[in-house]
């Protein structure tokens, strides 16, 4: 039997004059455009409590209903992947993401994928959209993720995350010398000519980024990062728009700037960094049954933390 998919929003004034299932389809990124329509055409979703046409026009400000059936995905298979559980009960579970893990099977990674592993831990989640993952993390960026374990606890949690009301904090090791928090108030959209990249760009989606110093460095800074919209790419892109782009990021990071007189090893491990060097060190929410505020932390991977470490003799 497929379950009953709920979801209430407010459509926001920033997606007005779209249309109604582009506007859905960004409402609510964890669903397909052809999923959503499909829905809208079977009458599915109501608009102020009336039934609308795909291509009709938004105003903002509208309430929006779904409530549709969510059959099991069964496309996708699952594999015996190690998992890294932090926290887990019957609604969900919260786990520490490895750097180099793809979190959806996309093109070029049909198998392998944090889903897969989440099917094989738990084949219930196939009743849950997209296996319970309500939110990403890149490949290469480790660290927490939380995992909805019923169908309730999904739109919870989606819920809580449209409402920015779920805390997450990073850990971002970038190049340059900060002197002062701040906070990055930029919209991101898709890059006008690299479509594969995100950027700055007037026509993008509203993102904002808070980040505070926890470390200085000869050269180096290493920031605490918390994030108020959850934008594709959102900490990267930003803070490679200030020019302090994340160590290590390979499409953002540009060339690497290495302090002069930096000893010859520690050059090498700045320049041959494998990935970006951000990791996802604490996640805080309300727990979608009992609404009792949680939290938890994950120290970052050996790899970013022994990078940290050699930088220590930098320290200013």
């Amino acid at each position: 039997m497929p379950d009953r998919l709920r979801l209430e929003a407010e459509i926001p004034g920033e997606l007005a004059g779209l249309r109604l299932d582009q506007a859905l389809a960004r409402l609510f990124p964890d669903y397909s455009r052809s999923r959503i329509t499909q829905w809208i055409r079977s009458g599915q979703v109501r608009v102020d409590g009336a039934i609308r046409k795909p291509r009709d026009a938004v105003l903002g400000g509208e309430q929006v209903r779904v409530e549709a059936e969510l059959p099991a995905d069964v496309r996708v298979e699952a594999e015996p992947i190690p998992l890294d559980i932090v926290y887990e009960d019957e609604a969900l579970l919260v786990l520490n993401k490895p750097a180099g893990l793809v979190v959806h099977p996309a093109a070029g990674h049909h198998a392998g994928t944090l889903q897969n592993a989440l099917l094989h831990h738990d084949p219930e989640l196939a009743r849950v959209p997209r296996a319970g993952i309500v939110h990403r993390l890149d490949k290469d960026t480790s660290g927490l993720m939380v995992v909805a374990r019923t169908v309730e606890a999904h739109h919870d949690l989606v819920a809580q995350l449209q409402a920015r009301s779920v805390r997450r904090e990073y850990l971002a090791l970038v190049q340059g010398e900060l002197v002062a928090g701040g906070t990055i108030n930029a919209p991101i959209g898709r890059h006008p000519v690299d479509r594969k990249r995100q950027a700055v760009t007037a026509s993008g989606r509203e993102a904002i980024t808070h980040y505070r110093i926890e470390r200085r460095y000869q050269g180096y800074t290493l920031l605490r990062v918390s994030l108020e919209t959850g934008r594709t790419h959102q900490i990267r892109v930003h803070l490679a728009h200030i020019h302090h782009p994340i160590v290590g990021d390979p499409v953002y990071g540009g060339r690497p700037r290495v302090p002069r007189g930096l000893d010859e090893a520690l050059r090498a491990r700045l320049q041959g960094f494998p990935r970006q060097a951000l990791h996802a060190r604490r996640l805080g929410l309300l727990h979608p049954r009992s609404g009792e505020a949680m939290q938890w932390e994950a120290p970052p991977p050996a790899d970013m933390d022994e990078l940290i470490t050699a930088l220590e003799p930098l320290a200013q």
